[in-house]
């Protein structure tokens, strides 16, 4: 899976085409955060890559065995989807009234309990349930490991801090469907729920040993419930923030399009092996990581509205490749592998500059904006998932439509953005 949205430092002005300023002094704060914490957050940032992606390639053996469709073993990633998205608007809001220790063991050790229920499911609405809880707890990691950094660091020691939770957001999607690949092969499909059982209760462990609270008592926020409201209500009425957020938004339901269908196109349909589909999984994760680090290299000298202008391209014309593939009956194995690469590709260059560009218009409200991206995100996603499946397995058209769909709403945010941006240098 790809990276989830996080805090970044943005320019003042950040809906124009200026490439970023130089860091200064006066950007440089503690320094970095200790080895052992930076990587324990790392490694409660995965939790959505791996509990996404390790059991796609089970996806066909899952629906027969449990006796359901795939549009049936799809909901249960959309019940997953659906948790982290609630689990963000919930947690990371409250750790800034509670503190972030607390709910992040609570959070993690929900998440092992879930783990349990879904590796001894016995029935598709079980496994279901299972999935929505560990969603809604394993959300924590995400939202807490971010807010520890924005605790402990700022300037440049945070941005290098996010800068490895990217990192490893981006190396787990090639991971996870081999190892899950090879477990599914060996050991049968309730021995990945096993292993993400494993790595949650790793997580609980390093968590419970490493992090201390950052929060203390006297920094937390008051005000309730009509705080929160005032803040969200705030960002929603920032025209550029809004622009950006469908921009970033729907470029991931391109994605999770992808992600919910590719294991019924490329196997069912066109007949890879479970180890064949997640080398092509891990293949296009990799052109997500390529296009993510070339896109923090050139955007000092292009500004983040090209790149975002390019991806967006690349997106669509990759959704209407294959939109053209399916309707034509012409779905062959090269020309559909060559038309997700750019999907992704295209991903990579917009995921990571709409984050800054949609948290930069509310510099004031980070917490609030970036908990809407991370659920926006997720419930988009959620409702993707099952609709690409509602033709059965042997139609690509769904998710080609999805994709170009979704193209179009990005293309929408980028003139809304850019109207957005002309009224704000009126007003200037």
């Amino acid at each position: 899976m790809p990276p989830h949205p996080s805090d970044p430092v943005a320019p003042a002005r950040p809906t124009t085409d200026a490439p970023a300023g130089p860091t200064t002094a006066a950007d440089h704060g503690p320094r970095g955060l200790p080895g052992r914490l930076l990587l324990t957050l790392a490694l409660l940032t995965s939790v959505a890559p791996f509990a996404t992606d390790m059991y796609l390639p089970a996806f066909p053996t899952m629906a027969a065995e449990l006796g359901t469709s795939a549009s049936g073993v799809q909901l249960t990633l959309t019940a997953f989807l659906v948790g982290l998205g609630l689990g963000q608007l919930l947690v990371g809001p409250l750790s800034d009234q509670r503190g972030r220790r607390g709910l992040l063991l609570l959070g993690t050790a929900v998440t092992v309990l879930a783990g349990v229920v879904c590796a001894l499911a016995p029935s598709i609405a079980v496994l279901t349930a299972g999935r929505f809880v560990q969603g809604l707890a394993g959300a924590s990691g995400i939202v807490l490991a971010r807010a520890v950094v924005t605790d402990v660091s700022r300037g440049a020691a945070a941005a290098r801090a996010f800068s490895l939770l990217m990192v490893v957001q981006g190396v787990a999607p090639v991971v996870a469907p081999l190892v899950g690949s090879a477990l599914f092969t060996s050991l049968g499909w309730r021995s990945v729920f096993w292993a993400l059982t494993a790595l949650a209760l790793l997580m609980l462990v390093a968590a419970a040993l490493v992090v201390r609270e950052t929060l203390p008592p006297e920094q937390r926020s008051t005000g309730g419930g009509a705080r929160l409201r005032a803040d969200v209500s705030r960002v929603l009425r920032t025209p550029g923030y809004v622009a950006h957020l469908l921009v970033f938004v729907f470029s991931f339901g391109s994605f999770f399009a992808y992600i919910s269908a590719s294991p019924f196109v490329l196997q069912t349909m066109l007949g890879l092996s479970t180890t064949q589909y997640s080398v092509a999984f891990a293949v296009n994760a990799v052109g997500i990581i390529v296009a993510s680090a070339t896109a923090g290299r050139l955007v000092g000298r292009t500004g983040p509205l090209v790149l975002v202008r390019t991806g967006a391209a690349a997106m669509g014309l990759g959704g209407l490749v294959l939109l053209v593939l399916a309707l034509t009956g012409a779905v062959t194995l090269w020309p559909v592998l060559g038309a997700l690469l750019l999907v992704v590709v295209g991903l990579g260059l917009v995921a990571g500059n709409a984050t800054m560009l949609a948290m930069a218009q509310v510099p004031g409200a980070s917490g609030s904006a970036s908990a809407l991206l991370g659920a926006a995100q997720f419930l988009l996603a959620a409702l993707v998932s099952p609709l690409v499946g509602v033709a059965g397995e042997s139609t690509m058209t769904p998710m080609a439509v999805a994709m170009v769909a979704s193209s179009a709403v990005v293309g929408l945010g980028l003139l809304l953005a850019r109207r957005a941006d002309r009224a704000a240098q009126a007003r200037d």
